[in-house]
């Protein structure tokens, strides 16, 4: 089998990280018609197409397997480049792709990524997933790491707890007053509006179904951020699940009232990295891992 060219793979990797040819031969100072050349070149010698020519561009299954390899391939040579000290002052630093979801970016993860940043020539693609989520872009090689609620390892990872992130239950006391007849709790819970993430977010749905045995009935607004999330919850727009580390300075300052303070929802979460022998990626889970412990809460014996 003719072997793939670095060239190649790095067309491939760019095409999928810009989303269309035409940006990907922007960022390659080439023309759209070489990229496209290239990719032809490659899927001939993979034996498979590669790319689904959508909008933004997709990888087939194939194109899964060359991308992780495109990936690895970078991050190997980045390691090796750094190893050998050849590296100057123009330079283009390593980009690490890396999925979190948007409570861990909002509350302690980036505090890793800024220690990891100090010491190397890095820069971070932050990919947002729902925490049981991230491991499929894993899986299909869009990232090198993620922070995940997968406990079983993806294929050709290695997988460690990082800790339990809590959730409180919490409202303003406007909201309360309004919509939970002035009592704090969780009785009318399954009728008050909710804040929730997105439509992928059952986080509040889980907690009214477990503190209540009912199917929660209210209306509910969609505010994908995690600091805007917070903010309208302060704003009484309604209740909703927040990580206890963006809760606890406004319960303490009364803008916000817990629901149930012995009901938290714990969260686990699992660091996944791919298995490579790579210093850049050893240094990124090292200091992860070290954050997260600092600033997670330990898992509940089972």
């Amino acid at each position: 089998m003719q072997r793939f060219t670095i060239d190649q793979l790095d067309t491939l990797r760019t095409i999928v990280d810009e989303g269309t040819f035409e940006a990907a031969a922007q960022r390659l100072h080439m023309t759209q018609s070489a990229v496209s050349q290239r990719i032809k070149q490659l899927e001939r010698i993979a034996g498979a197409i590669l790319l689904q020519r959508t909008t933004p561009v997709t990888p087939t299954a194939a194109g899964d397997v060359v991308l992780r390899h495109a990936r690895q391939i970078d991050l190997l040579t980045a390691d090796l480049v750094s190893e050998l000290g050849t590296t100057e002052a123009g330079d283009a630093p390593t980009t690490l792709p890396i999925a979190v979801n948007a409570d861990s970016s909002a509350t302690w993860f980036l505090d890793a990524l800024a220690e990891v940043a100090d010491a190397h020539p890095v820069v971070f693609d932050l990919r947002r997933a729902d925490q049981d989520r991230t491991s499929a872009l894993l899986r299909s090689g869009d990232v090198l790491a993620a922070v995940t609620a997968t406990r079983a390892p993806v294929q050709g990872c290695t997988v460690e707890p990082l800790g339990v992130m809590r959730y409180r239950a919490v409202a303003s006391a406007s909201f309360v007053e309004r919509r939970l007849a002035g009592t704090a709790g969780v009785a009318l819970l399954d009728r008050a509006p909710m804040v929730v993430f997105d439509r992928t977010d059952t986080l509040q749905h889980d907690f009214v179904r477990r503190v209540s045995g009912r199917d929660p009935r209210a209306p509910r607004h969609h505010v994908p951020a995690s600091a805007d999330f917070a903010r309208a919850t302060v704003l009484g727009l309604g209740w909703g699940m927040l990580p206890e580390a963006q809760a606890v300075d406004d319960i303490a300052a009364g803008r916000l009232v817990e629901l149930a303070p012995d009901s938290p929802v714990d969260v686990a979460l699992f660091w996944q990295r791919w298995t490579l022998d790579s210093p850049l990626l050893d240094a990124l889970t090292r200091a992860v891992l070290k954050t997260a412990r600092r600033s997670l809460h330990r898992a509940r014996p089972e």
